[in-house]
């Protein structure tokens, strides 16, 4: 980190920042997450100017330079660092047993990060931290579609006295290589299979719009089913 910074310089971190921010910003924005290109820029660029006044505090009068320790600077880029877990938290989403947003909040942290180091003049280390980001957020995307992943689903069936009974619906679920987690039903009267609740689990590539297993949509044309109900 050189004591006295030219314009240029200046001019380089910033426009290196932005374009890094720019092109990780693209692909929380093409994807419709919360926090787009603007949002990556500003928090890149926030961190980037934080590290700028860092280094153009450093040749400050009445200070040696051999003392830099005791003027305690690296309080402002570490407040920026701690302060973007604000707005990473307000980019996670929870819906039921979903949890949405996590990559985009890891995201604002990354690129505060990457902000900092093209701030301090860490130009090559920031340009490769940009290309990490790329090959993470791009090519792993593409290479997750082709890794198995575990799924859960809820099955609810309302039931006639001429439906199967409990164990052929057992059957034929883990016939499909499911794991049954959770298992409820009621009899009404106590002879008469009238309702059936389960949660299942099973392993499979990344579907990114899900649909209803074709497992699912026999069981609703057999006798004495008055209703299905499945939620993935």
């Amino acid at each position: 980190m050189p004591l006295v910074l030219t314009w240029e310089q200046i001019a380089v971190r910033l426009v290196l920042a932005s374009i890094a921010s720019f092109i990780i910003g693209l692909n929380r924005d093409e994807h419709g997450h919360p926090a787009g290109i603007r949002t990556t820029m500003l928090v890149c660029l926030a961190a980037t100017l934080a590290m700028l006044q860092v280094n153009l505090m450093l040749p400050m009068a009445g200070k040696d330079p051999s003392s830099f320790v005791v003027m305690d600077l690296m309080r402002l880029p570490l407040g920026i660092l701690s302060g973007i877990g604000f707005i990473g938290a307000g980019v996670i989403v929870k819906r039921g047993a979903n949890v949405s947003g996590v990559t985009t909040a890891a995201t604002m942290w990354f690129v505060t990060v990457v902000g900092l180091l093209f701030g301090a003049g860490n130009l090559y280390l920031g340009s490769a931290a940009s290309i990490f980001a790329f090959v993470v957020l791009w090519a792993i995307r593409h290479m997750e579609n082709y890794l198995p992943r575990e799924h859960h689903g809820t099955l609810q069936l309302v039931l006639s006295p001429e439906a199967p009974g409990e164990a052929d619906f057992r059957r034929r679920l883990l016939a499909e290589d499911w794991t049954v987690t959770n298992w409820a039903v009621l009899y009404d009267p106590p002879t008469v299979l009238s309702s059936l609740n389960c949660e299942l689990k099973w392993n499979a590539r990344i579907v990114r719009v899900p649909t209803t297993p074709q497992a699912i949509e026999q069981l609703r044309t057999l006798p004495g089913v008055r209703s299905l109900s499945w939620t993935e």
